[in-house]
Order: structure tokens, then C-alpha cells, then sequence
């Protein structure tokens, strides 16, 4: 990700950057957050691999009108992390119009409308080096900590394939290398097709299998540069917990059993007992009773299993 000089010194100012790191003691950290959403305000942002594609494109069509940076980002089915640099109302602004656009290709896509306006949207203040290396890495680790088969480094839907990576070397992902595609290989009209834009677009745009390389979009060297060597990137992937992030503001919402999982067994049922592939079929009692059975047979959250089920959590809670 290309940055002016301008904005460089800015952001290496307010990350600590430039500062001399003494053990023990945690450097100012200044207009840095993170953003999330609860998980279980929907029962799905993303439901296969082609919503995730259009997701990880919006975060570029979103991001190239904001003045900010992303130093981190997981997109989960049921929710997200960014990791934020720029002035507060500019990053709160860039998060509510990625939910606004998300929000209208569920809508085109599915016809439900009006599906995000419920979604929680919280943030916490990024004030010192320590806690942005933790919260980072606790972004990335989230795919893995929700039980998906992926190892933090390697999930598609995130930065973490960013990170620390050699190019061309064994463990580089398939998009750092020679083989990618770039705007100058596509026609204008099949690129904006794919990032479903109709503004001018930059030449040379890195792409491939019709995603945005990342690294167009997300300052993931300079994230390095927080870290700053291999050994202290390791250290806090592994030491960071998920309670070191939310002890800071209540609990971020993670599931017993994984959301995928959940969904197949809510597929299943509504199949074994009305005989129906989705819920859209079902009026509200039918979708009561499976939210009690799935809640007799599975160790989950009402409130993801309320949600699964397309009920409102405060009008059925009581009913569970």
C-alpha cells in the first residue's frame, strides 16, 4: 500500500514507530482503534466463498475514499475486525459505509432488506504499542479461536496471509506471486464488474481469482514495522488472548461450536422436520420450534441460535 510522505509521518509518528523500544515499557499510541461487530446481531454477513470475495472487494472500493489506513482485518460470517489509523469520524464513517454496502448486496443478492440496521457496532481506543500488537493479532487469530479449520496465517478472508511473508518463497500465499493478474490484462468493463465499481479505477490494480490483492489496500508493512522483527510477531501470536482484548470493553461475542457447523445443523433440521432447505419458508412458530430443538440438541448461544432461526432475540428469548 502506497503511502504519501505526509501521511507516513504521521502515521509512523502516532504509531510509535520511531520511538526506542526499552523492555518493560509501553509507548504512546495515538488515533488507532478497533472496530468489530457482535456475532450474534445477524446470523450471517457472509454466507459462501462468492459473498466473501464481494466482501473482501468492498473493503477496497470503501477504503480508496477514506483518508485512513487498515493495519488489520478478519471477515467472519457473522462478523468483522478492522484494525483502524486515522481520525476517529473517518474510520467510524469508513465501518458504517462498508456495513451500508454490505447491507444492499444482501438485498440485491437474497432479498433481505433492511438486514444490517440491528448490527452492534462497537470500537475500543488503541493507546499503546503493546495493546495495537495484541489487538492485532488477535484480529487475525480470530477465524482459528471460532474453531475454522485455517491456520491464522493462511485464512483467505483476512490480512493474516500478509504478514512476515517471504515472496516466492514455500510459505508465501498464491497472490504474492508472478502469476497474478492486473488491470492491464482485464478489460475496464470486466474489473469493475468484479469490484462492482462504476468510478475510474487505478491502473494496474493487482488481482486475482477476481479478489483485490490486499496489499493494495492494507498497510501490512507498516503493521510489520510495530512489530518489528519475526521473533516479537510470534511472541504475541502466541501469547495474546482473547480475554487481553475483551476485559476492555465486555465480551466479544465467540461461539461454542463453530457458526459453519451451526448452520449445517440448522439446514438439517429444517429438513428432517418440515421438510424445507431454508428458513425463508417458515412462518414464526414453525421457526420457534426449531430454534428449541437446535437448542436441546447443540451447546450454543441463544442468542446465535435465535438469530440462525431469523427470530428477533428480545421478542423470543422468554419462549426458548
Amino acid at each position: 500500500m502506497e503511502i504519501c510522505d505526509k501521511r507516513l509521518k504521521r502515521l509512523i509518528a502516532d504509531l510509535a514507530i520511531d520511538k526506542v523500544f526499552v523492555k518493560g515499557q509501553e509507548l504512546v499510541v495515538t488515533n488507532c482503534w478497533h472496530f468489530y461487530t457482535d456475532g450474534s446481531s445477524v446470523d450471517a454477513l457472509f454466507y459462501d466463498a462468492s459473498d466473501f470475495k464481494d466482501g473482501m472487494n468492498r473493503i477496497y472500493n470503501v477504503v480508496s475514499d477514506s483518508d485512513l489506513e487498515i493495519l488489520a482485518f478478519c471477515l467472519m460470517d457473522t462478523h468483522f475486525h478492522f484494525v483502524l489509523h486515522g481520525d476517529y469520524e473517518i474510520c467510524n464513517r469508513f465501518i458504517h459505509e462498508y456495513i451500508r454496502r454490505t447491507s444492499m448486496y444482501i438485498q440485491s443478492k437474497y432479498g433481505e432488506r433492511n438486514k444490517l440496521d440491528s448490527i452492534k457496532i462497537s470500537h475500543q481506543v488503541i493507546d499503546t504499542d503493546r495493546y495495537l500488537k495484541t489487538v492485532i493479532c488477535y484480529t487475525l487469530k480470530n477465524a482459528p479461536a471460532g474453531g475454522l479449520p485455517y491456520n491464522a496465517l493462511d485464512y483467505p478472508w483476512s490480512s493474516g496471509p500478509l504478514m512476515f511473508r517471504k515472496k516466492d518463497g514455500w510459505a508465501a500465499p498464491r497472490w504474492t506471486l508472478d502469476d497474478q493478474m492486473t488491470s492491464d490484462k482485464m478489460s475496464v468493463l470486466n474489473l469493475r464488474s468484479n469490484l462492482r465499481c462504476r468510478s475510474a479505477l487505478p491502473k494496474n490494480v493487482r488481482m486475482i481469482d477476481g479478489i483485490v490483492f490486499p496489499g493494495e489496500y492494507v498497510a501490512y508493512d507498516i503493521a510489520e514495522k510495530c512489530f518489528k522483527t519475526h521473533r516479537s510477531f510470534n511472541f504475541f501470536m502466541c501469547n495474546s488472548k482473547e480475554g487481553d482484548v475483551e476485559s476492555r470493553s465486555g465480551e466479544i461475542s465467540h461461539l461454542t461450536i463453530p457458526l459453519q457447523e451451526m448452520r449445517q445443523h440448522k439446514n438439517d433440521l429444517c429438513m428432517e422436520l418440515f421438510g424445507q432447505k431454508h428458513i425463508r419458508n417458515l412462518d414464526t412458530t414453525s421457526r420457534l420450534k426449531l430454534a428449541r430443538v437446535l437448542k436441546s440438541r447443540y451447546n450454543s448461544s441463544d442468542k446465535q441460535i435465535v438469530r440462525l432461526c431469523g427470530l428477533i432475540y428480545d421478542e423470543v428469548n422468554h419462549l426458548l
